[in-house]
């Protein structure tokens, strides 16, 4: 039997990795002042020079800025551009991919609600042509996930509420990329495009029929499909692994 050496993570990236984990968490929240180096390298238990390598290395990726004289602080408007650091951190925690479908469960069950209550004729024809954006490029991972977050901005604009579209605005970089990886996983699940597709379908039936109640069950039906489908196909993967491992050691 044959063991693969096992690589140490060098310590600057463990600590790197714990400052994003706080980050994620709103334990450092955007335009918070880190704590003198002295005593983050206390709290940490590790050598100052580790500890300022991985805080440049979190520079470099845009997560924290330095003043001036004035200290270290987690860079106050994270969501603003495409290249978002942001959005790498979560897109590499995948317990991140199902704390964003619950997010999503409450923001999209409500904007479909009120956009049912309040969506216009222009509004309908606009959402109307964003589904049919998402049938023509169906089978491209990258074009279907950016058609389908667009069809979710047309019912963010049919709600006619400001801070729900400036929401999905905001954090479209992000939508695109957990859409993206959801699509991955259902395509590898016979059908379950299919099912997806049409949930979203009787989603838009349900706003064109100006039916709040019914748009948000329609909403949320489709979200628990993706969650459920998704963990499914992580769960076989990982058992595949298992039993991957086990077979290389019997050899």
């Amino acid at each position: 039997m044959t063991y693969r050496r096992i690589n140490q993570p060098k310590l600057s990236d463990v600590i790197l990795k714990e400052l994003e984990k706080m980050i994620l968490e709103g334990s450092l929240k955007p335009g918070q002042k880190l704590p003198p180096e002295r005593e983050l390298a206390v709290q940490f238990e590790v050598s100052r020079p580790s500890l300022r390598e991985a805080i440049q290395k979190l520079e470099a990726k845009g997560v924290l800025t330095r003043r001036q004289g004035g200290g270290t602080y987690v860079k106050q408007q994270l969501w603003n551009s495409l290249a978002d650091p942001l959005v790498e951190l979560l897109a590499s925690n995948p317990e991140s991919q199902y704390d964003l479908l619950e997010f999503r469960y409450a923001t999209e069950g409500m904007m479909a609600y009120y956009a049912a209550a309040r969506g216009t004729d222009a509004d309908h024809a606009q959402m109307r042509q964003k589904m049919d954006t998402i049938k023509s490029v169906q089978g491209d991972t990258e074009a279907e996930a950016q058609a389908i977050v667009d069809f979710y901005r047309s019912i963010a604009e049919a709600s006619h509420n400001v801070a729900m579209l400036h929401l999905v605005l905001s954090l479209t970089p992000l939508l695109v990329r957990n859409v993206a990886e959801n699509l991955e996983l259902l395509y590898r699940r016979e059908r379950s495009s299919e099912v997806a597709n049409t949930h979203r379908e009787a989603l838009l039936e349900a706003i064109l029929k100006r039916d709040p109640e019914l748009a948000r069950r329609a909403s949320n039906d489709h979200l628990a499909y993706i969650e459920e489908v998704t963990l499914e196909v992580r769960q076989e993967d990982s058992r595949q692994q298992r039993s991957l491992r086990r077979m290389r050691n019997d050899l």
